[in-house]
């Protein structure tokens, strides 16, 4: 497929549209913030997410996002389409100020959106992340002719209830989170989740990305090491967004990975992790403890959240568009 520019969205609902610059980072986090503020998203891209997009050597943003400015120069709306090397998905991220939403510039975005992913390859799918309570972004993907594939669930924990006892077998040890083990980690990451549902190899560039994000909590992070062979037998990787408290109303340890080894399965692993987890979260004065469930995951992990305190917040749905060749 050619990789010439996609002709931006004309200016019939008010906005000039380009693609982003770096120097664009200040005015387009007021704009995901002002979004915020309306939308109450789970979760929300800060500075350190945005300057990413140009450091990194995937996804140019030169032919990859737009920017619509209005007439006083102030942004009212972005999109991005991302893509793996080698990978049968597209990916759509954007949003419109919500001042300026109902004008049709949300389909005009996507309909960009739309485009370049065609461009970027044949028969791809086009995936989007929507989460349920915001309606407007909900029926526009409907009405573009997406369906929903997929449900996540988001799951909290208040630290106030005993933390359950889940200690490790014998034979097995936790490791703190380090740099000596961390491409170990994400080497075993990598494994276990090779059959999961829309899951995609990490490579170095995004793990790096992952582990030096200032979200990113190396003292909540740990391996549990097989102490015969040293090997890497499960994994946590936990975060704490700043912002989640001002939203939510407490803070969260979250659970961003966490994974076992096919050959490990089966030996309490997982509920074990969690709770060496919260001891941590709790040491450190959090509130509670989080982390998102595949609602179709057929290993039960569902079931062991839920044994484990965890109960439901948000649902998020991934939408998919197959794009024809």
């Amino acid at each position: 497929m050619t990789d010439a520019a996609v002709a931006f969205p004309d200016r019939s609902a008010g906005l000039s549209f380009r693609a982003l610059t770096p120097a664009d980072v200040d005015a387009w986090l007021d704009l995901i913030v002002r979004m915020a503020e309306a939308d109450r998203p789970i979760w929300f891209e800060r500075r350190e997410d945005l300057e990413e997009v140009f450091a990194s050597t995937k996804n140019d943003p030169e032919r990859n996002s737009l920017i619509g400015f209005d007439d006083t120069g102030t942004p009212r709306a972005f999109g991005r389409v991302t893509m793996n090397e080698g990978s049968s998905k597209a990916y759509t991220w954007g949003g419109v100020d919500p001042a300026w939403r109902r004008r049709g510039i949300g389909t005009a975005v996507y309909q960009w959106q739309e485009a370049r992913a065609r461009q970027r390859g044949n028969g791809l799918i086009l995936r989007t992340y929507a989460e349920e309570n915001n309606e407007g972004h909900n029926a526009l993907l409907k009405r573009a002719g997406n369906e929903i594939v997929r449900y996540w669930t988001e799951m909290t924990r208040p630290l106030t209830e005993p933390i359950p006892e889940a200690a490790l077998d014998r034979g097995l040890a936790f490791a703190d989170f380090s740099d000596q083990i961390s491409e170990q980690i994400r080497l075993a990451h990598n494994e276990a989740f090779q059959d999961h549902w829309g899951s995609e190899p990490r490579d170095q560039e995004s793990w790096r990305f992952t582990v030096s994000h200032p979200d990113f909590r190396p003292d909540w992070s740990l391996a549990v090491v097989d102490t015969g062979s040293g090997e890497v037998a499960g994994y946590h990787i936990a975060s704490l967004d700043p912002n989640y408290a001002k939203t939510h109303g407490y803070s969260e340890g979250y659970t961003e990975l966490l994974g076992v080894r096919n050959q490990w399965r089966g030996r309490g692993i997982a509920p074990a992790i969690l709770a060496e987890a919260m001891r941590r979260y709790k040491s450190a004065g959090i509130d509670h403890a989080g982390l998102q469930v595949d609602t179709e995951n057929p290993s039960g992990a569902h079931g062991l959240y839920e044994a484990l305190g965890y109960g439901p917040t948000h649902r998020t749905f991934t939408y998919d568009k197959a794009l024809a060749d």
